[in-house]
């Protein structure tokens, strides 16, 4: 029994032991926040670094060189992990780190060879560019080197960090292509299903260009197809199908943004609102930063939000021009159809004749695994991917493969004094293709788009189709061919993933998978709505969770449940009065946003079931603009297209209505739209294992908001920050993320700011006060003190 004892208290010990060395170890993965520190290479003045009572730094350097390297600095203290996750995936270099899990995801990525086109890139960049890129690298490498110890993941995975290259600023900007871009291409493959299954008839009504939705700055309309008769389709002859899965639906990454002129404003400065929407997790995608250039006896501040992994302040404001982006949504991508040639599986033909493919040898590294080599072949229009449903071949056209789609031109963001210079700075950068809103001190206010855009050919090039159908491209749009609106009468503009113009301007642009217009009506109409506004205006527009969208689902659930023998008079009352908006206690918001999605199960499974027969991977979620033929359906209820399960659009209709209140009684709590929509903010460990989610995850909570109205929210998606702010008024702008400035979670900036983020709180978009000062010296400097 003594024995045990001793036993029991020896291992209790080394237990207590071994738990204090792995918190000391953690700790010691911690940024330095203060003191002085030498450097051996890339700086050449000394740089100081205040960081608030928030973590929020503000950067005073004498070069724009010496800025890039104290922002690789603190991007390696705070986020390292998260950036080499950014890199590896465009890279496709995961396997590295986590083994044959993430074999797939490189095979994928591996195709589009982005490393070679990074440090391709590289070189076919101005030597200013290149330079800031390096001092970016050797800043990350020397606040790596500056870590006690190496971040947590890497303490948890058994590996350690790899130095980062220079090249790898630019590959962290393909893995933007990848977020922001690579939903096209399942987008793309759909619709060339959808056209060969149902014809281009019904292809036309069934994936329309546009809706009644549509909210472009210019006013412009749209013909939308007619419904076809029963001539062309008749769904009465088909078997009945089963119904759609709801879990399939999920959002693209997306954005709000716009912009009132000084006219709208108290102090004459225009101001412009951001809240850029992307998949949530810790750390946030974004940094915050200031950036103070000290040079000829006079200041330059810019201030925003950083990607880790580049040098850039992505959206910010510079004191004289403020901007913001959002995900265009333009036609950036083309499946070509690959025409072979019988017995020759060398070459494939294009409009000269003949050609050979052009052939490359990747090799995977895979943790605790043999190495992978994967052959690739290229064509004239890019890679190819695979195989269509009739088994084609098909190659990738895209923006990202082409010479030089990524650089630092917005760099010229943080010098322009008025919009019209950010125009032209912006219609020359080259990033995944945005729009770009600006509003500048002296109050005016723009819109644009930044980013490379191809001269293609004209028509409808959202399905895979061959060169022999006149698919090419021929060379990119000029910044003159661009559209752009500046300074426009009514002082307001808006962007939210929609179609943004129309006529010539569209046919240029093309349609790459433009969202609903129901946001960017919301958004107009909330503008227009207000004659005057200052900062906290532009909040409450972020935070309108109001369900305009659903208003006339609401009215036809009612109708609907008004025929039913036993509708609960409960639930007739919580759509009632309770439906109005997408708030967390609301019972009746998410009746209504279930009955259309039943709805949407049921009307649209014949049409589904029969693509996927031709093709088991396809998704009837990457069809876009999907309700405005669920309306007109819903509306002029034709027979021929009725889901045969049903023997009317009335019994459809009810069936949907019974399917939910079945669901709501059911439901094991309360059912509320806060108890659906609980967000959940995790790090890519926490998701892996509870015991690490219970440390490294955001506690959840129920939050308001949903897809279709500018508070955008679900449990994994949303606002990965937002930003309200004039330039020149910087101290009273709003800016909020849903998570803090470090990924280290013994750091008390690790979660800060979540809750303001949360429930909407004003937050200061200016770094506050200086806490800790942190002096970064080049080792020649005289009076450096020694690291360590």
């Amino acid at each position: 029994m003594v024995l045990f004892r001793r036993l029991l208290w020896l291992i209790v010990a080394l237990a207590v032991i071994g738990g204090g060395v792995a918190f000391g170890l953690l700790r010691a993965g911690l940024a330095t926040l203060d003191g002085e520190l030498s450097v051996a290479t890339g700086l050449e003045k000394t740089v100081s670094i205040e960081r608030d009572a928030h973590g929020v730094p503000t950067v005073r350097g004498a070069s724009r060189v010496d800025l890039a390297f104290a922002t690789g600095f603190l991007h390696a203290q705070d986020r390292f992990f998260q950036m080499d996750l950014l890199r590896r995936r465009a890279g496709g270099e995961l396997s590295e780190l986590f083994g044959s899990a993430a074999l797939e995801a490189d095979r994928a990525a591996r195709v589009h060879r982005f490393r070679a086109r990074a440090r391709q890139a590289l070189q076919l960049l101005p030597r200013s560019q290149r330079e800031i890129l390096r001092a970016y690298a050797e800043g990350v490498n020397a606040g790596l080197k500056e870590l006690t110890a190496a971040p947590p993941e890497y303490l948890l995975l058994m590996s350690r960090p790899r130095p980062w290259a220079v090249e790898d600023g630019l590959l962290t900007g393909y893995a933007m292509y990848l977020v922001l871009q690579g939903e096209a291409l399942k987008r793309e493959t759909a619709l060339g299903v959808l056209y060969d299954v149902w014809g281009p008839e019904l292809y036309a009504f069934l994936a329309p260009l546009g809706t009644s939705w549509d909210a472009p700055l210019d006013g412009g309309r749209m013909l939308f197809p007619l419904m076809p008769g029963s001539e062309i389709v008749d769904l009465g002859v088909r078997q009945a199908s089963s119904l759609l899965s709801a879990s399939q639906r999920h959002p693209g990454p997306g954005s709000n943004a716009w912009a009132v002129s000084g006219a709208l404003t108290e102090s004459g400065a225009a101001m412009v609102a951001n809240d850029m929407h992307l998949p949530l997790g810790l750390p946030n995608t974004w940094y915050r930063l200031s950036l103070v250039l000290e040079e000829d006896g006079a200041e330059r501040r810019v201030t925003g939000a950083s990607l880790p992994g580049t040098p850039l302040v992505v959206v910010g404001s510079n004191g004289r021009v403020a901007w913001g982006l959002t995900n265009s949504y333009i036609d950036l991508m083309d499946l070509v159809v690959i025409d072979s040639i019988p017995d020759y599986p060398d070459a494939y033909l294009t409009p000269d004749g003949p050609e050979p493919f052009v052939r490359h040898e990747e090799t995977i590294r895979i943790r605790g695994a043999s190495d992978e080599k994967i052959a690739i072949r290229e064509t004239r229009w890019g890679p190819v991917i695979g195989r269509d449903h009739r088994g084609r071949e098909l190659a990738l056209h895209w923006v990202a493969h082409e010479h030089v789609p990524m650089d630092l031109g917005l760099l010229g963001l943080e010098r322009v004094d008025n919009v019209r210079e950010g125009v032209a700075v912006a219609q020359r950068a080259r990033i995944p293709t945005q729009n770009i809103l600006l509003a500048d001190a002296d109050g005016a206010i723009a819109w644009t788009l930044a980013g490379p855009i191809p001269r293609r050919s004209p028509g409808d090039t959202r399905r895979p189709r061959s060169w022999r159908a006149g698919l090419s491209w021929d060379g990119w749009l000029a910044p003159s061919e661009i559209p752009q609106i500046v300074e426009p009468d009514g002082g307001r503009l808006w962007s939210a993933n929609a179609r943004a113009v129309s006529g010539d301007a569209y046919a240029r642009l093309g349609n790459g998978g433009y969202y609903l217009g129901a946001r960017a009506a919301q958004i107009r109409d909330d503008l227009r709505a207000r004659e005057r506004f200052a900062e906290a205006d532009m909040l409450s527009i972020q935070l309108d969770d109001r369900a305009l969208f659903l208003q006339r689902w609401r009215r036809l659930f009612l109708e609907t449940m008004s025929r039913l023998s036993e509708a609960p008079p409960a639930v007739m009352e919580a759509v009632q009065i309770g439906s109005g908006r997408a708030a967390t206690d609301s019972v009746g918001y998410r009746l209504v946003r279930a009955f259309r999605n039943a709805v949407y199960e049921r009307a649209f499974a014949p049409f589904a079931s029969a693509c996927v027969k031709a093709d088991p991977t396809f998704d009837w979620s990457a069809i876009p603009q999907t309700e405005g033929p669920l309306w007109r359906m819903v509306s002029m209820r034709p027979p021929h297209l009725l889901n045969p399960r049903f023997v009317s659009w009335r019994e459809l209709l009810s069936d949907a209505a019974q399917a939910v209140i079945a669901a709501a009684e059911a439901a094991p709590q309360k059912y509320t739209w806060g108890a659906y929509n609980t967000v959940q903010i995790r790090h890519p460990l926490g998701r892996q294992s509870a015991l690490l989610g219970a440390w490294l995850n955001l506690p959840p909570l129920p939050l308001p908001g949903d897809r279709h109205m500018p508070r955008v929210q679900t449990p994994s998606f949303g606002a990965s920050m937002r930003m309200a702010v004039a330039p020149g008024r910087e101290s009273e702008g709003l800016f909020h993320m849903p998570g803090g400035q470090s990924g280290h979670p013994l750091s008390p900036y690790y979660t800060d700011g979540y809750i303001d983020w949360a429930e909407g709180r004003e937050a200061p978009f200016l770094p506050g006060p200086a806490r800790y000062v942190l002096r970064l010296r080049p080792k020649h400097s005289p009076g450096a003190v020694p690291s360590g």
